[in-house]
């Protein structure tokens, strides 16, 4: 209900956005369809719910300026934001952020940095605010909930003849990304299948209560529940495989990527792994693994599969800047400049320790104590920003490599709007693709610049050169680094602008157990095959998987924001939202396919986001297969199911 004081709606006012597309006749398709399945699917509210609330803090420098460190993702669009609220030129505002506690979307937002510079600026003193968890609760934003109603058609060996997708997306209050999530949840999720006939209908609608925003998935996760249920539901009609079902129709290297229209777009196969996705999960499913069912329970698999592109569309922009400062015992500055925009020929042959730089077993990373050995240091500046993701280590291991050093010489000054040009943000899983290809873009420049000189000095051909850690081995000899600084400045800047774009696949699996009469769920198997491209640290990888599998069960299984008749929300504290702990979560068998993008940094791929969409369906699939029930709303709560099992 609205407020005295809200505006009136008009007819179709609470339109915030919408999304249509047609591709071939679906009418049509249906009506030469075997068998056609159509099912409503829902998804809640769901918090961020990271370990640091929103915050900032802020001060203004003896010189008058403004600085702002803030708990954010995108350090340099708070920055703009800032300028244009207050009426101030960039160089009068500096943003800058330490090590985020968590964001998953939710710190793309500018929720307290606006209220902390107005106090700076009014009062001259230095302020800070940051959020209680309560206020998290009440005050931010969550994921859209999605009404997603789904049509399919297929042939009776699983042909699929149509696709229909009709989307409610309720952005909430003020509708800050009501368009982005509507569009990017209605697309992938079909473009991930050949099917001659598609049609999405989407409408992002306002309404007066907590607003929505971005969340990990950014719309997918709601989408590929509806999709990937259904799908399995029609498997399950024609007596087919749900991996069978999915080998048959999803798209391989040589066929259009086709959402909403045949409109052509940046997005290609930089690399291809969902065939060996669902062979992994398959046959580590089969494996003699996983724990016993209790006795009593109905046991049962299920499993789903999902596409991203692995870069946000119309461009995600990075810069970043390396400079070469000395030995390790010089712990230099901040870099001031540079120049050289990286693009050029392939410097693998020219400088040494890629292997291992870029050890399988994510060996070589750092050493025991953390402190350089001795020889040069590398300078580089980035502007995405750490909020657990592990990017600041890859970043030091993508300019190791190019510079034939170890990553414990790379020191890495980030978020910062002072240390390079522009950073779009770390969103949409950007943070290696887009900001790890500006840093090697940046560091094969800064390697070639050192080649150069060291050729010169020693009067030999730059081929004929090969960078080591601290000297440049010549023809006869070598060049000391130490030298070729004597000289002047070495250094050199990195750009990248997101395109083109390739895509991700991920593959979940689980084998549950339910008990038949209270509805409670166990997970007794778990395995997650991703198709990450070249993993440069496994480890991390490895965990960034593990975290949006156990996210994910939590919206599948736990979490519900809830609001009451007045539109307050009524769960504002983790006492009454269960997010999962170390006791809810199984462990996840996780499998990568082996391929080398042509588009990411060193062959890699994003795998932040994607590991969190299809595991509400797989999750699903399996309760079905264990109960005969097909729950159509997350969460998978046991009073839910139980229902759900009672009626069988």
């Amino acid at each position: 209900p609205a407020g005295a004081d809200a505006p009136p709606l008009e007819a179709r006012a609470n339109l915030a956005a919408e999304a249509h597309g047609l591709v071939g006749d679906v009418e049509a398709g249906f009506a030469e369809a075997d068998r056609v399945y159509e099912g409503t699917y829902r998804s809640q509210r769901v918090q961020h719910a990271h370990l640091e609330t929103h915050g900032a803090i802020g001060w203004r420098n003896p010189d008058g300026r403004l600085v702002i460190r803030s708990s954010t993702q995108v350090p340099f669009l708070t920055r703009d934001a800032l300028c244009t609220l207050f009426g101030l030129d960039r160089s009068q505002v500096r943003v800058v952020a330490g090590r985020v506690g968590g964001g998953f979307g939710g710190k793309q937002e500018m929720l307290t940095e606006d209220l902390v510079a107005l106090a700076v600026l009014r009062t001259g003193r230095p302020v800070k605010w940051e959020f209680t968890r309560q206020e998290q609760f009440v005050a931010t934003t969550t994921r859209h909930p999605m009404r997603v109603r789904v049509k399919l058609g297929a042939k009776a060996d699983g042909t699929l003849t149509a696709i229909q997708l009709d989307v409610v997306s309720n952005t909430g209050a003020y509708g800050n990304h009501a368009g982005g999530v509507l569009h990017h949840g209605t697309n992938e999720v079909i473009g991930a299948y050949r099917c001659p006939n598609k049609r999405i209908d989407g409408y992002a609608v306002y309404t007066h209560t907590l607003p929505a925003g971005a969340f990990r998935g950014y719309g997918l996760s709601q989408t590929i529940f509806a999709v990937e249920s259904a799908l399995d539901e029609l498997a399950r009609d024609l007596g087919l495989d749900p991996y069978a079902m999915r080998r048959r129709n999803a798209v391989r290297p040589g066929d259009p990527m086709v959402s909403t229209s045949l409109e052509p777009h940046d997005v290609e196969y930089g690399s291809y792994g969902l065939d060996q996705c669902l062979d992994l999960a398959e046959r580590a499913m089969a494996a003699p693994s996983g724990d016993p069912a209790p006795e009593g329970w109905r046991v049962g698999e299920g499993m789903a599969m999902a596409m991203i592109d692995t870069i946000p569309p119309r461009g995600h922009f990075s810069d970043a800047r390396i400079g070469l400062r000395g030995d390790a015992s010089d712990r230099g500055s901040p870099l001031p400049g540079g120049e050289g925009r990286g693009e050029g020929r392939d410097l693998s042959g020219m400088v040494s320790s890629l292997t291992p730089t870029l050890s399988r077993t994510g060996e070589g990373v750092r050493r025991g104590d953390g402190a350089p050995s001795g020889g040069a240091i590398y300078d580089l500046s980035v502007g995405t920003a750490e909020f657990g993701n592990g990017t600041t280590t890859v970043h030091a291991q993508i300019a190791a490599a190019a510079l034939g050093t170890t990553p414990d010489r790379i020191r890495i000054r980030a978020s910062d709007t002072d240390a390079v040009g522009h950073d779009t943000g770390a969103y949409g899983s950007t943070g290696i693709v887009v900001a790890g290809r500006a840093t090697l873009n940046a560091a094969e420049a800064l390697a070639r610049a050192i080649l150069t000189r060291a050729a010169a000095k020693a009067g030999v051909a730059p081929a004929d050169c090969r960078l080591e850690a601290d000297h440049v081995a010549v023809p006869g000899g070598r060049v000391a680094l130490a030298d070729l600084i004597a000289e002047g400045p070495l250094e050199a800047e990195g750009r990248a602008d997101g395109s083109p774009r390739s895509v991700a696949f991920n593959v979940q699996a689980f084998r549950v157990a339910v008990h038949p009469g209270t509805g409670e769920v166990r997970i007794l198997r778990s395995v997650h095959a991703a198709d990450a491209g070249r993993v440069i640290n496994p480890m991390q990888c490895r965990g960034q998987v593990e975290g949006g599998v156990a996210q994910a069960l939590g919206a599948a299984l736990y979490e519900d924001l809830r609001l009451d008749a007045e539109g307050r929300v009524t769960t504002q504290t983790f006492r009454n939202y269960h997010i999962p702990a170390c006791a809810d979560v199984p462990a996840t068998e996780v499998l990568f396919a082996d391929t080398h993008d042509s588009v990411g940094p060193l062959g890699a791929k994003s795998m932040s986001e994607s590991p969190f969409n299809p595991v509400a369906p797989a999750l699903a699939n399996a309760i079905r297969d264990a109960t005969g029930a097909r729950l159509t709303a997350t969460p998978f709560a046991p009073d839910r199911i139980f229902r759900s099992v009672g009626t069988r």
